[in-house]
């Protein structure tokens, strides 16, 4: 495993590459109860979804792990699914065909992944937008982790507001995240993690996790006929673009995230950048021809770079977690239904990933503005990809009128003008 995966020359261990891996496993495991559920209304059975999200979960990740080597994981991701949800229910066409949609994305989107094309374009990303990603990427997971423990709920006249901090699963959450920063604050090895089986512990005795069994037969495996030519006779050829650009460009920002944080950019550059992206392209591909939603590279990864993952065994440990699961179905449930053992982690990962803000020159304003409209945009429309299109949509304008066209790579002006169109006429909600 040492040779395999460098760890000695990453500075790991197998030791710290399996906690990390069980960190991010346990961090992103409500995807196999949650991407179920929503895809469920759209008519999809649901035993399906969950065999659906967990292969494509495995085929990408161990991409990830044995070719890309990298501690990211791969999975159907949230917001493309609600999205999917919301074609079939708008545009009138069955779940088969919208799957055809997602096929022929993740085909277009395997091509480009082997291309240079996806590293041109992550090398013709400026550091102030990469920095912006990262740690507009980190304020949405807190916000995420946030809302999820209770302590920030919505109000309908200043949109969000505190909590009710007497619920016993906003306790749990508070709770956890202080037993989780004083393990943090004693560099504890593994403090994430075992923050995570401590608020477990405590949610258990206080019967909030209730655990109806452990193990059970998984759901069996179906080919879906998906319709490709409905996709043409009805004309969903925005939709295709749609699933394409997100999972682009959420996928793209999020590893540029992760990367910044597990310090694997060199010179603005992403190693390794191909493998990487054919996991998602692939795991997309084959999750569309099982029953789900494009898949893509999760934010939840960083918690287990913060846990010391640097390695693809993190990824590797992930996908086996994840494969594992597909018997133990109860009990990832019950994991799931109680987002208090989770959501402290996202909140103190989203702190670690603020660190790029020292970066980015903030007496510029032309570099300044662009990475703030990001920070600023990510958490407050839910969405990655928004956040990037109103970065690379406000930095080439912004240096034009400043006299420094000549400084920005085309392919930004190019994304400029198409997210300006996307964003103008084909909003994701």
């Amino acid at each position: 495993m040492e040779r395999l995966f460098n760890l000695k020359q990453l500075g790991t261990n197998v030791k710290t590459e399996v906690l990390a891996g069980a960190t991010t496993f346990l961090t992103m495991v409500y995807i196999l109860v949650v991407n179920p559920a929503i895809l469920s209304a759209a008519g999809i059975p649901f035993d399906q979804v969950f065999t659906a999200t967990i292969i494509s979960a495995v085929v990408g990740t161990l991409i990830m792990a044995l070719f890309a080597k990298y501690p990211i994981a791969i999975a159907p991701g949230m917001g493309l699914n609600a999205y999917f949800t919301s074609v079939v229910a708008t545009q009138g066409v069955s779940y088969q065909t919208v799957l055809g949609a997602v096929f022929l994305a993740g085909v277009l989107f395997l091509l480009l992944s082997l291309t240079k094309f996806r590293e041109t374009l992550i090398k013709s990303i400026p550091n102030s937008l990469k920095y912006g990603i990262t740690s507009g990427i980190g304020l949405f997971i807190a916000f995420i982790g946030l809302r999820m423990s209770g302590i920030v709920t919505s109000n309908p006249e200043t949109f969000v507001t505190l909590g009710d901090l007497h619920a016993p699963g906003t306790i749990l959450s508070i709770v956890g995240l202080f037993v989780t920063l004083i393990l943090m604050a004693r560099k504890v090895k593994g403090a994430l993690f075992i923050g995570m089986l401590l608020t477990a512990l405590i949610g258990y005795f206080m019967n909030l996790l209730q655990i109806d069994g452990l193990m059970s037969a998984p759901p069996s495996i179906v080919f879906f006929d998906i319709d490709i030519a409905g996709v043409f006779t009805n004309g969903l050829y925005t939709v295709v673009f749609a699933f394409l650009l997100v999972t682009i460009f959420d996928t793209t920002g999020t590893m540029i995230g992760v990367s910044e944080q597990a310090g694997f950019m060199k010179n603005g550059e992403f190693p390794r950048a191909k493998p990487a992206l054919v996991a998602d392209a692939v795991a997309t591909t084959v999750g569309a021809t099982l029953g789900t939603s494009p898949s893509t590279a999760y934010i939840e990864s960083t918690s287990g770079v913060a846990a010391g993952g640097r390695s693809g065994l993190t990824a590797l440990v992930v996908a086996l977690l994840f494969m594992v699961s597909l018997f133990f179905s109860p009990l990832m449930a019950a994991i799931s239904s109680l987002p208090a053992i989770t959501a402290p982690v996202l909140i103190i990962v989203g702190c670690f990933m603020m660190e790029g803000l020292a970066k980015i020159n903030w007496k510029e304003f032309d570099e300044a503005f662009p990475a703030f409209v990001i920070i600023l945009t990510m958490p407050l429309t839910s969405s990655i990809a928004t956040g990037i299109a109103m970065g690379f949509i406000t930095y080439p304008i912004l240096k034009l009128v400043s006299g420094k066209g000549r400084e920005v790579h085309p392919i930004i002006y190019v994304f400029g003008v198409i997210f300006a169109i996307q964003m103008a006429f084909f909003p994701a909600h």
